[in-house]
């Protein structure tokens, strides 16, 4: 969410800080942090795990910042109680037997195996995850999960590059692709085009994943979120923004898995 500000002289400021503002009942902190790319207008972000972020150009001053903040305001607190009100719903990962987890959007029941002399291996048979471990302990599952999700996520992630970037001509060469566990993206692209996806969006629907691959090819033509940058989003994925706000929703299930992945 973009919101054009006039600009007056900024002051030197830290490279990094916070903003503060009242809304209704509630104190919001928002991050300023400077950014690889330099943007043309106040950028405003609301993550899962509700912190606030904004990006604005180097020239607008905390002020002209306050005021795009205060403007969105309402937006703002409502973001902020949607992703509370799902979070209160989400109970941390036990790595139990019967428990829910995520692939492709669809849910699977966790089976956890106890088999001393067997090499410890992940199954999707009939509707459950079946992970075969020597010793049941949370730990032990955990780490044969999230091995399991990281193989998956590259294997689908490579396909639906691949698949997505018959739409983007502007891409002329198959972008890098790289797996690294973020706490408040879906996915980034490097100003040399390099691009990394978070493994848990393998946990999300097939249309969920091509958005975000799209949106991070999109950078690769548009490096910030001007309106050219969303007109070439909306050619792509007409739907994005319905597609974009169910990603947002799946977002507290998929990431309650709080332990990172390694990045390969």
């Amino acid at each position: 969410m973009s919101v054009p500000i006039l600009l007056s002289k900024a002051r030197e400021r830290p490279a990094k800080h916070w903003l503060r503002f009242h809304y209704a009942d509630e104190l919001i902190v928002v991050e300023r942090a400077p950014k690889a790319r330099e943007v043309q207008r106040v950028l405003i972000k609301v993550d899962p795990d509700c912190r606030v972020s904004v990006q604005a150009p180097a020239t607008a001053s905390d002020e002209d910042v306050l005021q795009a903040l205060k403007h969105r305001g309402r937006w703002i607190y409502q973001q902020l109680r949607q992703f509370r009100a799902q979070m209160a719903h989400v109970t941390p990962r036990q790595y139990v037997s019967g428990e829910s987890h995520y692939y492709l959007g669809k849910q699977y029941l966790l089976k956890v195996i106890e088999v001393p002399g067997d090499a410890p291996q992940v199954r999707m048979l009939r509707g459950k995850l079946e992970v075969t471990v020597r010793h049941r302990t949370a730990e032990n599952v955990r780490e044969q999960l999230r091995a399991w999700y990281r193989v998956r996520a590259r294997d689908v992630f490579s396909r639906r590059l691949q698949a997505v970037l018959e739409q983007t001509l502007w891409v002329v060469d198959e972008p890098p692709l790289r797996i690294q566990a973020m706490q408040t993206q879906w996915g980034s692209c490097s100003p040399n085009g390099r691009i990394t996806l978070n493994p848990h969006l393998v946990k999300t629907p097939r249309d969920c994943i091509d958005y975000v691959i799209l949106h991070e090819l999109c950078h690769i033509a548009e490096h910030n979120h001007s309106e050219r940058f969303y007109r070439l989003l909306k050619q792509v994925m007409p739907n994005w923004e319905k597609v974009k706000t169910r990603l947002d929703g799946m977002a507290a299930l998929v990431l309650s898995d709080l332990p990172k992945l390694d990045e390969h």
